[in-house]
């Protein structure tokens, strides 16, 4: 991480430390600011004194205390919208739909990989302007308007809930609209790493993504193309 680039906050919460520390440590060695903290309550008086720019929690805490450290998350005042990868011992396909469901950019099973976390965080909090390959500062195709500088979508003037890896799908595909994409090469360029991550997950986001452009009539506009992946186009634009 170079010496002008602000330091990125992460919060990590989880009841077993003892899992956790190589993956705090390893986080701090790469240039990350880290608090690892094993109480839910704590967390959540963690994110309203201080929004992190990430998120990592154990989705298996006792009752409900993970879903309210989520949601404190999302309720975080901040310019861009907290990152947020849920760690669990379930991984079956059920599992996974329902953590990103409840809005997760990424989801890790247990036991997990020290080096294949770090690489999924620096894919979520990359920098993406000023690296020569920056995508426009808004995006506006047939009113419907993405400002990466906000990280603000909106259709026909209203504002849409579109967020973590739904906004960055929507995001890469709207900077190159018509162009069509396989699973694996958005899984590299939306999820910036895929070891472990299976092609599936792509198409469970673009689902979520088409039910959220639903309401203003844009779900035509992610189109399948079969036997090979999905582009984004006004319909009827591509033979």
């Amino acid at each position: 991480m170079s010496a002008n680039q602000t330091t990125k906050h992460i919060l990590i919460v989880d009841r077993d430390v003892a899992s956790v520390e190589p993956l705090r440590q390893k986080l701090t060695d790469a240039g990350f600011s880290v608090r690892a903290i094993t109480d839910s309550a704590a967390a959540v008086s963690a994110v309203a004194e201080r929004p992190p720019h990430l998120v990592i929690i154990d989705w298996n805490m006792p009752g409900f205390a993970a879903l309210e450290v989520i949601q404190s998350a999302r309720r975080a005042r901040v310019p861009q919208a907290v990152r947020l990868i849920i760690l669990s011992a379930l991984a079956a396909e059920q599992d996974i739909v329902t953590g990103l469901n409840l809005g997760a950019d990424d989801y890790i099973a247990k036991p997990f990989s020290v080096r294949e976390v770090i690489a999924r965080v620096a894919a979520l909090l990359r920098v993406r302007r000023g690296d020569g390959g920056e995508h426009p500062d808004t995006i506006a195709i047939d009113e419907l308007v993405l400002e990466a500088a906000t990280n603000r979508v909106t259709a026909r003037g209203r504002q849409l809930n579109v967020r973590g890896v739904e906004y960055r799908l929507l995001e890469f595909l709207m900077s190159h609209p018509g162009r069509t994409f396989n699973r694996n090469q958005l899984l590299a360029h939306v999820w910036g790493d895929t070891a472990g991550v299976d092609e599936r997950t792509v198409d469970v986001n673009v689902q979520r993504l088409r039910r959220i452009l639903a309401e203003p009539g844009y779900e035509a506009y992610i189109q399948t193309v079969r036997g090979f992946g999905y582009r984004f186009a006004a319909p009827g634009a591509i033979a």
